[in-house]
């Protein structure tokens, strides 16, 4: 009898697992066939790009194609939207090699300093300003600063944000990313910008990577035979980092404040002696309180800070700098750069499907004056820097 409940219990996971694999399937396709045609657009009209297509299409269609419609299908346009896009960084490592990266990173460390500390500060002062609920005031702080979703992704938890206020801490973060993909090379062309300069721009004044990869992207299709797109993804990831000891101080601040309220509340459940209350309630709420203090840290997660795209695109970069060293010729690599961009237009034909631009109009005017600020902010200080260094 119990062999028997053991292979029915094997073939219902096993029938679990097929149909997950079949709606993921299903999702990356609706996302590859809006993203062949974005594909080709963009290589007739490089000036905007595909991602940039893509991003437009994927917003168009979900105005009429809302998720509740979508039924299964969405777990894979969700897929798409994030994994593919960290695998489409993780694949751009191989046309890379580590000498660059060193070069750049190093090159690009001021600026990335001074644009997160004017994103940081920027925001804090609109918090007070204007009055923020603090946790919304802090992931678009912390998402206009550092790297966007992702940025907001490993700050949530930490701090204990709401889904809501995820959501809308994302929309409006995606918002300036999409009007940053779309101007920023304009405006890079129009300031004189150089392809060096303009991949720092776009690695340092845009803050998801989805749009950093669109600007760059769109900047090497208007100047032939720029390379934007590797300067700026490498910028970007160096800037990534960022988020290890921005959620590692925002951990140990939630924790203290935790343990300040858990010895209110036992001092509040004390007698007047300064013994525990007699009350067994009383003790039961000092029971729960005291837990806060025995786990300062657990909302911080390493691996969550450090995403694990960002090791792989490094192992990716170490292959083909001890390839290239080697005597390999780059241009093997070509192939996997190419299946790179491609998975960059999938990856922004799905966030364009996901992203409601109804609810964010309708999330309020506060926290979108709070991203634009920063946003603006955030490009004044990246080109004030490029000028003072004399990089542009």
């Amino acid at each position: 009898m119990s062999a028997i409940l053991r292979n029915r219990h094997r073939r219902s996971v096993k029938e679990k697992a097929v149909a997950n694999l079949k709606n993921v399937v299903s999702g990356i396709g609706v996302c590859a066939a809006i993203a062949v045609p974005c594909w080709f657009l963009g290589e007739a009209l490089p000036v905007v790009g595909g991602p940039v297509f893509a991003i437009l299409a994927g917003m168009a269609i979900a105005l009429v194609w809302k998720q509740p419609a979508r039924g299964t299908v969405q777990d894979g346009i969700a897929f798409t939207a994030k994994k593919v896009l960290q695998y489409a960084v993780i694949l751009l490592g191989f046309g890379l090699n580590l000498a660059q990266i060193a070069a750049v990173g190093a090159e690009s460390l001021p600026i990335i300093c001074s644009t997160i500390a004017t994103a940081l500060i920027a925001g804090y002062l609109l918090y007070r300003v204007l009055h923020l609920d603090s946790a919304i005031a802090t992931l678009i702080a912390v998402g206009s600063s550092i790297c966007g979703g992702s940025a907001i992704a490993a700050t949530a938890p930490v701090i204990k944000a709401k889904d809501e206020q995820v959501a809308q801490a994302i929309s409006v973060i995606f918002l300036f990313n999409v009007i940053a993909a779309l101007i920023f090379p304009t405006l890079g062309s129009a300031l004189g910008m150089s392809n060096e300069g303009f991949g720092l721009f776009a690695g340092t004044a845009v803050n998801d990577t989805s749009s950093v990869t669109a600007a760059a992207a769109a900047w090497d299709g208007m100047h032939p035979g720029a390379n934007a797109l590797d300067d700026a993804t490498i910028v970007k990831l160096t800037r990534t980092l960022a988020i290890i000891p921005i959620t590692l101080v925002l951990a140990i601040t939630v924790a203290r404040k935790e343990n300040a309220a858990g010895v209110g509340a036992a001092a509040g459940v004390g007698g007047t002696d300064g013994t525990a209350a007699s009350d067994p309630a009383a003790n039961a709420e000092i029971a729960t309180a005291a837990p806060a203090t025995t786990k300062p840290l657990s909302g911080f997660s390493l691996k969550r800070a450090l995403p694990t795209f960002i090791l792989l695109f490094l192992a990716a970069s170490v292959i083909t700098t001890v390839a290239v060293a080697a005597g390999a010729d780059v241009a093997v690599f070509a192939p996997l750069k190419t299946l790179s961009r491609f998975f960059i237009v999938m990856a922004m034909a799905a966030i364009g499907l996901n992203t409601d631009l109804v609810k964010l109009v309708k999330s309020g005017a506060k926290p979108i004056l709070m991203g634009l600020i920063c946003w603006i902010c955030i490009a004044a200080a990246s080109l004030a820097m490029q000028h003072t260094l004399g990089l542009w």
